[in-house]
């Protein structure tokens, strides 16, 4: 069984510094600092309001201050948080990076969270941001042809939904998806489900923390009506879905539930790039910490967008 011990030696003080979170009363950590960025002078960032599907919603649009009158490639990016938390804000810093690094347009989505607003209020509020990207593609200078959807935890999850959904409905052509550590299975069956629990990981996304957020999102949905749009986890079948980039540390709660939805995709003729980081936990690479390993992984995963849209998959 996972403990401390087997955390990568140049990750320990970052563990160590992780507060413990409480989902069912959220008050912001005392004392904690979340590393910060240098902004970039490249990049610049506006929001925008249009009419979702039930209220209005809210983007955040990150573009080079610099770019041609070319159409650029577009990222749908989501943010994570467990389905209950987090905004857009949170990723500021790593947007910027893939505006520089894949020379695109990101545009991230301040979808509805739960519990106030459980499934399906997050996964359609993504879906009408895609439409409001392709309906809005000559406005915003992009190449719709060139569109990805990422995301990390529940980003994750609603990018593999997103993308399931995308499929079904044969609208819109998503090119390339990219979960990272995506939040995927409901049911909390796996083997890393039960080594990341509160007892030895009270810091990290635990066993028991998912346990609430899922409650919290499926609402009152039970077990056996979870829908694949929920827990992509749940999807039979994964047939015609682009090509992915999915990429999760060895001591992630999600480990198992990724490596098998990996191994699903490649039976469906799926082409996927995996990338599994030992001694690494979840979120190792997401808050800018500056150790070795994290930006080595913000940086293969930005590479991989930038080799997607020269439609090297």
């Amino acid at each position: 069984m996972k403990n401390k011990n087997d955390v990568l030696l140049e990750l320990r003080d970052v563990l160590k510094s992780i507060p413990v979170f409480d989902l069912i009363n959220p008050q912001p950590p005392k004392d904690h600092k979340i590393p910060c960025f240098e902004k970039s002078p490249l990049v610049k960032t506006t929001v925008r309001e249009f009419q979702g599907p039930e209220s209005k919603l809210n983007v955040k649009i990150y573009e080079n201050k610099e770019r041609s009158n070319e159409k650029a490639p577009v990222l749908l990016w989501i943010h994570g948080g467990g389905y209950v938390l987090g905004t857009p804000d949170i990723d500021d810093g790593l947007c910027e990076k893939f505006v520089l690094g894949a020379e695109c347009v990101v545009i991230s989505i301040d979808y509805r969270r739960a519990p106030q607003f459980p499934y399906p209020a997050a996964l359609k509020d993504c879906y009408a941001t895609l439409d409001w990207i392709v309906e809005n593609a000559e406005e915003l200078n992009i190449d719709k042809s060139r569109l990805a959807v990422a995301g990390t935890s529940a980003g994750g999850g609603l990018t593999a939904a997103l993308t399931l959904l995308a499929r079904d409905k044969n609208y819109p052509d998503i090119m390339f998806q990219m979960p990272i550590a995506p939040m995927l299975d409901d049911r909390n069956i796996t083997k890393s489900s039960y080594e990341i629990n509160k007892e030895k990981f009270p810091n990290l996304w635990n066993r028991e923390q998912n346990e609430i957020a899922w409650k919290m999102y499926l609402g009152e949905t039970s077990s056996d009506e979870v829908s694949q749009y929920a827990a992509p986890s749940r999807a039979e079948d994964l047939t015609g879905l682009p090509p992915a980039y999915v990429a999760i540390g060895e001591l992630d709660l999600f480990r198992d539930e990724t490596m098998d939805y990996v191994n699903r995709l490649i039976q469906a003729d799926i082409k996927v790039e995996f990338h599994l980081y030992p001694g690494c936990f979840h979120g190792f690479e997401k808050v800018f910490y500056n150790t070795e390993i994290s930006k080595k992984a913000r940086n293969e995963y930005i590479q991989a967008l930038a080799r997607a849209f020269r439609k090297k998959y």
